[in-house]
Formats: structure tokens, sequence, C-alpha cells
């Protein structure tokens, strides 16, 4: 199995609260969320997950837990999309869901202190001024809000409100929906009304993560639609493909998941470690990591990483600064093909 040497910290013994409930006055039900954070070390920067549709804080134990073993303090929030809350699918709060997951998001920030008291042995071992947002699917537009993306209006083109949140300073978009409009299906427009963003005002620095195969079917695109949220952004971007990866990437939801369908442990340990190198450099943490895995995915190591993945990246101003090429591109399909 080829791994990246990302000179990872020592793993730490883990522990995880849930559910602490958050009083959500509106929203009709509280929030649960889940937290865990490694047992030592302090000033410990903080991961707020957003799961995909109808997933919860029981999922994505293959990124929460390694992430929280190796230094981060993950919390994952339940939406209300989630198969465990059973909103019917004529709930007034329906067409809100998108909104409320972000409110969702914030809420966590604002009540971080109640959610830090939770854990035993946590209190004071936060540094709240390293913060950053992932999500998966659904999530990934969710986390997309929080650093400037703006959701159209699918009747005007005009833009929704600016969820954005400055107490974010990174994010991680995985396998996150394309452009709305003419690149949806049928079924898309008529049911995910929402998934119509614009990323012009996504300025906040992101990884962007996608399968190759990642055949969607709310878009006629194929696995390229993943791509909008890297070559539609503007700012530090980077954009990491995974050969062979469908939507579950391999099987981050949990391999028991319903969701994965591409079960491998290879791609998901490549993952973990290259989305942990990035969280520490974009976090101001630590640079070697996120260099060594530029590097192994640019055909400089003898890992054999650069035949399973591609990672590019540009600056600030738009502009490539780094393109690393290696194994085969990624499969594309013809416009109109599902």
């Amino acid at each position: 199995m080829a791994l990246i040497d990302v000179r990872l910290t020592a793993v730490a013994p883990v522990v995880s609260v849930k559910p602490v409930t958050l009083e959500a006055p509106g929203r009709g039900t509280d929030l649960r969320v889940r937290i865990s954070a490694p047992v030592t070390g302090g000033e410990l920067p903080v991961v707020l997950f957003s799961h995909g549709y109808g997933s919860s804080l029981d999922g994505y134990g293959p990124l929460a837990d390694f992430w929280a073993a190796h230094g981060f303090v993950v919390i994952q929030p339940t939406h209300l999309d989630s198969r465990t809350v059973g909103l019917p699918p004529d709930d007034p709060r329906t067409p809100r869901l998108w909104r409320i997951r972000v409110e969702d998001m914030r809420r966590v920030l604002d009540h971080l202190d109640v959610l830090e008291a939770a854990v035993p042995g946590l209190g004071g071992r936060l540094d709240r001024s390293r913060i950053a947002a992932a999500g998966h699917s659904f999530g990934g537009q969710t986390v997309g809000n929080l650093l400037g993306l703006r959701v159209l209006d699918p009747m005007t083109g005009q833009e929704e409100d600016d969820l954005s949140d400055a107490r974010i300073t990174a994010g991680l978009l995985l396998a996150t929906a394309g452009r709305g409009g003419a690149d949806l299906t049928p079924f898309a427009a008529d049911n995910f009304p929402f998934l119509n963003p614009s990323f012009a005002r996504m300025t906040t620095p992101a990884l962007v993560v996608v399968g190759d195969r990642d055949d969607s079917p709310l878009t006629h695109r194929g696995p390229d639609w993943m791509t909008d949220a890297y070559t539609l952004s503007p700012g530090d971007k980077s954009l990491l493909t995974l050969f062979g990866a469908e939507h579950s990437l391999g099987g981050i939801p949990g391999y028991e998941a319903r969701e994965t369908t591409d079960e491998d442990p290879a791609r998901v340990a490549l993952l973990q470690r290259v989305t942990w190198a990035y969280l520490r450099h974009a976090l101001g943490l630590d640079d070697t990591g996120w260099t060594a895995a530029r590097e192994a995915l640019s055909g400089a190591g003898d890992d054999g990483a650069a035949a399973r993945a591609r990672l590019e990246s540009r600056g600030p101003g738009g502009a490539p600064v780094r393109r690393a090429v290696s194994g085969e591109p990624p499969r594309r399909r013809a416009s109109g093909a599902r």
C-alpha cells in the first residue's frame, strides 16, 4: 500500500463525547453534536465537519478519528436532513435545509465553550484562532457557504445572503457539487434547487477533493462537475484528484455506511494524510507535511502515491503556482452523458 510520508505527529488516544445538545430555538429540534479530541496536547486546532445528505454525527470515522488522533478537535453536528432525524419530505423546513445547515455550523462556533466543557479534560486546550471547516457532498456546499460561496436563486439568478464566517480560515470540500442551472439533471433541478452555487466570492483558502469516477446522477457533466469549486473560485486553492474514486472517495463515510460504494483502505489512507497535512499548512501550524505530500504526488518520491492521485495548486492571485501531473488523467464524459 503506497502511503505518503507526511511526518505524522505521534498517535494519541482519542476521547469522543456524543450527543452534546445545543439549544436551537426556531430550528424545530435541538442540535446534536459529537466532539472528538486527543487526550493529550494543548492549543488544539478545531475542525468542524458537515456530513453528507442523510448521514449524522456518527459518520465519517475514517477522517474524524484520524484527525483527532493526530492533534485536532473534530466537531460533528447532525443536520436536519439526517436519516436519524426522519424529517418528512413535506416538512416546511425542507426548502431551507441548505441554510439551516450553515446555521448549525455557526451555532457550533457560537457555543464552543459549551462543547469544550462537555469533554472531560478538554477545558482550556482549544486554539480558537485556528478553525477549519470540512464537508462531504452536501456538506461540501455547507462549508462552501462559510468560505464565501453564494447560492443563486434559480428563478432570478440573484445571490442569496452572504453566510461566510471569518472565524473559519481554511476549508476542505470533499466531492462537492458544482454549478447549477443547465448543468443539473431535471431531477436535481426539481428536487434540489439550492444546488445552484456561485463560487465567485469563495475566497477563503481551501483544498477541493474529487474522485475521477464520481459520476453523479445530479449532473449531465460527469466527474468534472465536482472540480468547479476549484476552477471557478478565486484565491488560494488546491485540487486533489483521486484516481478510481467514486463519491465516497474510498470509504470516508465509513466502510459500513450505505454511501460507500468504492471501498479502498489505501485510498482512504492517502486522503487522511493529505488532508491532515493540508489542515496543518492552511492553519499555519507546519508546512513540512504539505510539502512532502506535494513532492510525493509530483512523482518525485518512490512510494507510488503519484499513481493514485494528482495534486494541483494556485496562489492567492488565482495564477497556478504548481501543477503536479502524474498517473492517468481524470476520466471525462461527454456533455449530456449521465
